[in-house]
């Protein structure tokens, strides 16, 4: 909720790269379960060819990254598409991992800190793919891992990319059936999740995802970052409103009676288990090994990392300071939007809180049915997108060449791919378990753990040519890789309890 914590908790992780390495840093990012910044969808896991790599290897502390590319986009057009691609339907389970380990609205206090602290990591691990991709000339994830680590294991990232993408429909798939059968009820339909799911994604996901040219699609993304940013301000105003507080009688004590507090208008129209509930554990609770799950939902929703190539790429003069220009402007305000849904969800509904906010709120309140709205609009126009980055991937993993990709070939794979996340989907309700498990694993990998490996091998290739600032920071880079391990292996341990 506090800006200053934000602002300061991810300058302070970009300030100390920057005291490592003076004039190189940071990098920009797409997501999984966020659309892609341009029409096109580009695998991140194919090897494209390198760019030139001249002046990259810096001889000295001092030397100057200079622009390596050809890309137009300005910086404005990079810090819009980078927020739209972070600031996804992700942000919406964040309450739940507040309610993970506290009930008392002091909870949010830690919460708060950790967005800001987990936001700086996800930007310093964002930044480290763009340079290993200035150094080495790498314009993919798996090709920044190919000209770095090695060509022979750029299967590992890969293979994590792929699934890490699987993950990101399964969980547009899991709100869909929330958000269609929420907006059904509204207008006096009454229906199953399933039935909602299984509707929506026989009469218009199929067809989408079958479509052989997605650009028609590209600017329906704008109905995300709409939809979050319409979704913020409807979340506060109920908030504020006290539209959904639980009643409370009158009671009399030695100092005088209480007033009575009357309950919200919404109350009554919502199930007891969506119904705000409070505690006592505040911020202490975050000491808890609970506070993982949050941390682990946040490694899903600030990703974006292997797309990060694309952003250095396209940038117009793409020094590496105006590329963390991008990177720190745009996780900045992903970092507050993301601290501000997540507290003003929780401190409505404490640990009552649902993996998808949305639920809790009451079919019957029309303010809070437009954001269903937006934010089911945002996710089918985005859906295709996210899955054919995910068929993709399994074709390419396959090793099935482009000429074989016939348009039977690719139906069949639709259908397949389409068919089996659908089931998942239907038998899965907790959002905060894919959330949290799918971050503890992939995103981990991802955000913390590759960035620094692949930083690491293009600084011992440098050899005598790498700067001291860059030898110096290595061993940061590498504490951050293993934060990751760590917080991923009590996080996949922590998410199970969810279940």
């Amino acid at each position: 909720m506090r800006i200053a914590i934000s602002s300061v908790a991810f300058l302070a992780v970009l300030s100390a790269a920057s005291a490592f390495q003076p004039s190189a840093l940071r990098l920009p990012v797409t997501s999984s379960v966020r659309s892609s910044s341009s029409s096109v969808v580009s695998s991140p896991f194919i090897i494209q060819p390198s760019a030139k790599k001249s002046s990259l290897y810096m001889a000295s502390e001092e030397a100057a990254v200079p622009s390596t590319g050809t890309g137009t986009a300005t910086i404005p057009n990079e810090i819009f598409n980078l927020v739209k691609s972070i600031v996804g339907a992700g942000v919406l389970s964040l309450p739940a991992g507040i309610a993970a380990f506290g009930n008392a609205p002091s909870a949010v206090l830690p919460a708060v800190a950790l967005i800001c602290i987990i936001g700086g990591f996800s930007a310093y691990g964002f930044s480290l793919i763009g340079r290993v991709c200035s150094y080495t000339g790498g314009q993919s994830y798996r090709g920044a891992w190919s000209e770095s680590v090695g060509d022979e294991t750029s299967w590992i990232p890969a293979v994590t990319c792929t699934f890490k993408t699987c993950f990101a429909v399964l969980s547009y798939s899991m709100i869909l059936g929330d958000t269609i059968r929420a907006l059904l009820m509204t207008c006096g339909i009454e229906t199953t999740r399933t039935l909602a799911l299984l509707g929506v994604t026989g009469t218009t996901l199929l067809p989408l995802c079958l479509l052989k040219n997605l650009s028609s699609l590209a600017p329906f993304s704008l109905a995300g970052i709409a939809g979050m940013f319409y979704t913020t301000i409807a979340m506060a105003l109920r908030y504020l409103g006290g539209s959904y507080k639980v009643g409370q009688a009158a009671v009399k004590g030695s100092k005088g009676a209480a007033a009575a507090v009357p309950a919200g208008k919404y109350i009554a129209d919502i199930a007891t288990n969506y119904q705000p509930q409070f505690g006592n554990l505040g911020a202490s609770a975050a000491l808890s090994p609970n506070v993982f799950i949050l941390i682990c939902m946040l490694s899903t929703a600030y990703m974006a990392h292997f797309n990060a190539p694309k952003f250095f790429i396209e940038l117009k003069d793409n020094t590496i300071k105006r590329y963390n220009t991008v990177v720190g402007t745009s996780f900045g305000i992903s970092i507050f939007l993301f601290a501000l849904i997540g507290a003003l969800g929780f401190l409505t509904f404490g640990s009552a809180s649902s993996g998808l906010i949305l639920n809790n709120y009451a079919a019957t309140d029309g303010l809070m049915s437009l954001s269903r709205f937006a934010v089911t609009i945002s996710i089918i126009f985005s859906f295709p997108l996210v899955f054919v980055g995910a068929r993709d991937g399994w074709l390419d993993l396959l090793k099935v060449p482009m000429e074989k990709r016939t348009d039977s070939v690719l139906t069949k794979t639709t259908v397949a791919i389409l068919s089996g996340i659908t089931l998942i989907a239907t038998q899965l309700k907790e959002l905060a378990f894919i959330m949290s498990f799918a971050g503890a694993t992939l995103g981990n990998a991802l955000i913390y753990v590759y960035p620094a490996l692949m930083f690491r091998a293009a600084v011992k290739k440098m050899g005598d040519k790498a700067s001291k600032g860059l030898k110096r920071e290595v061993p940061f880079a590498m504490f951050s890789a293993f934060l990751g391990v760590g917080m991923g292996a009590i996080g996949t341990k922590m998410a199970f309890g969810l279940l």
